[in-house]
């Protein structure tokens, strides 16, 4: 964990800033004493509380390398300092099969550690190839495309879990074998929309997009699927991601409603007809209570408490917990480890396994399958009763931690190539999508019983900048994500990204390497519904475009 910094200590640690077009402080650094006269004041086209996107109770005046890592204000006012610092450990940690408190993983997972998907707490890096190490944040998405061919829409194949695993606790195999996937990337040679690939003051820029190949001998499953697509989600930055949890309902319905005056939104979202969220949009939460889906690329998940990151340390791992008693693995898999012989033999030379039952292969390979199940009890059933892997408290701690993690403030907005950027930024419609404020609500927040009474960081009343609608959009890129529609991701803290994780990646696969490949993605096709905003970007001048590009680092 990172030192916090008083955010009203404006003189201590401060971005570096320019008149020039070194982006060093976007990126953090030590500031000049210039930058600490402006922190905390209106400045230019930017307010006062421009300079704390998380408000005064989420925001970390560190930008430096490790201020992702940062707890919020909110953190220390509540007295909530050791339950941050351990929930942060079950994040950093390399779980394991036996050594307590980091254990239980397997018997499938998809990674060691949380951090391993989440570099610096940030963004995942583009891969080459898929293996399970630090960095790597792709998660695939492998499902059955409706045109039979490479579709981005189909349902995910039931073989493998929503989020396939590639390693697996000896002596079983991994549902999936890493080592037979194969990434390619492709650079795009022409625009489908007609941009040409150059502006027109003649600086080139370039496209590049994945391409994944899965033969069906990596399946370690009965049956093998047949006929999929894959498509790659990296992970996005976790920081901040409390105060999302801390914006109303109703603020939410509203955004809604003015952007489906003039575009169309995801049905199964939004209820054009009843001007109101679909059915489809509420997320059923474990006590039964029903809350609107914000988290996710493809809107999945509604509380934060139950939303991806905690619902990740379960089934990322595969540790239990009392309210997760059941493992995430598929009948699939079970049924073609019980098979295996070599699984078989391993269990039977292992007098103490906890599938060894009768020690025989039929009873060996029944514990297996039934053990291995998504469907059993781990902690009560007949051939093996296992206990808890992870704690209710040490559980409790971990939201602690992700929801107290903090924003990074903003840089440079004394800059006036900052000011300028934010200017045109909005001028062309950027700011539709990427709203840039909210207010917060009382943060009356949902909590699972198993933490009780215990409290979790609060954001009463805070106006942050995250600059996201919270709503999905298609951009219909080549090769796009999986069911075409994509939440638009919050853009504030991203500036400091390459000082954090080492990498600029952008987008929901990493196709783009910085800030222009990224706009221009959204322009590809006419079909997005980002083009217009898109070609406005393409007309402007190289000074205003590097103006947009200094303002998002700014942010």
């Amino acid at each position: 964990m990172k030192r916090i910094f008083v955010i009203m200590m404006v003189g201590l640690t401060v971005a570096s800033c320019s008149d020039s077009n070194d982006v060093a402080g976007e990126e953090g650094g030590q500031a000049s004493a210039f930058e600490a006269d402006y922190i905390g004041k209106a400045v230019g086209n930017f307010s006062a509380d421009e300079w704390y996107p998380g408000g005064l109770l989420g925001t970390t005046d560190n930008v430096t390398a490790g201020c992702y890592e940062d707890e919020a204000p909110a953190v220390t006012q509540q007295g909530l300092d050791a339950e941050f610092n351990l929930g942060e450990t079950f994040f950093e940690r390399n779980f394991n099969s036996a050594t307590a408190p980091f254990n239980g993983l397997g018997p499938a997972s998809l990674r060691r550690s949380c951090i391993d998907c989440h570099p610096g707490y940030g963004h995942g890096k583009r891969q080459t190839s898929y293996k399970s190490q630090f960095g790597n944040g792709y998660l695939l998405a492998i499902y059955h495309p409706v045109d039979g061919q490479n579709s981005n829409d189909g349902p995910y194949i039931s073989e493998v879990t929503g989020m396939p695993q590639t390693q697996a606790s000896y002596p079983f195999l991994p549902p999936l074998d890493e080592d037979q996937i194969r990434i390619s990337w492709h650079e795009v040679t022409a625009m489908e929309s007609g941009l040409p690939m150059e502006f027109e003051d003649g600086e080139k820029y370039s496209l590049i997009y994945p391409e994944v190949y899965i033969p069906t001998t990596a399946f370690n499953t009965k049956p093998q699927p047949e006929n999929i697509a894959v498509r790659l989600e990296s992970t996005i930055g976790i920081m901040g991601t409390g105060l999302l949890d801390a914006i109303t309902e109703d603020d939410l319905r509203e955004q809604y409603r003015q952007e489906a005056k003039y575009v169309e939104l995801n049905p199964s979202m939004w209820d054009k007809d009843a001007n109101d969220f679909a059915s489809t949009a509420w997320y059923t939460l474990a006590d039964g209570q029903k809350a609107v889906k914000r988290f996710t690329y493809a809107l999945t998940r509604a509380s934060l408490q139950d939303g991806a990151g905690a619902n990740a340390i379960w089934n990322i791992t595969n540790v239990t917990r009392s309210d997760r008693p059941k493992l995430y693995t598929t009948t699939a898999w079970a049924d073609k480890m019980a098979e295996t012989p070599s699984v078989i033999e391993a269990i039977k030379n292992d007098q103490l396994s906890p599938y060894f039952a009768d020690g025989t292969d039929d009873g060996i390979a029944d514990a297996v399958r039934n053990l291995l199940s998504p469907a059993t009890n781990q902690f009560d059933n007949p051939w093996y009763r296992f206990e808890a892997e992870m704690s209710d408290y040490n559980y409790y701690a971990f939201l602690v931690w992700h929801r107290g993690l903090s924003i990074p403030r903003a840089r440079n907005l004394q800059d006036p190539v900052v000011q300028q950027g934010k200017k045109v930024f909005k001028e062309i419609g950027c700011a539709t999508c990427h709203r840039p404020s909210w207010t917060t609500g009382e943060d009356n927040y949902w909590a699972p019983a198993i933490i009780g009474s215990r409290p979790l960081p609060k954001y009463p009343k805070q106006t942050i900048y995250p600059y996201s609608d919270m709503i999905q959009h298609k951009l219909s890129m080549k090769n796009d994500i999986h069911a075409s529609w994509c939440r638009t991701t919050p853009l504030w803290g991203r500036g400091l990204s390459l000082v954090n994780t080492g990498a600029e990646d952008r987008l929901h696969d990493c196709r783009a390497r910085n800030e222009i490949e990224a706009i221009m993605w959204h322009g590809y096709s006419k079909d997005s519904q980002a083009y217009e905003s898109t070609l406005k970007f393409y007309h402007l001048s190289k000074s205003d475009r590097d103006a947009v590009v200094k303002f998002l680092r700014a942010i």
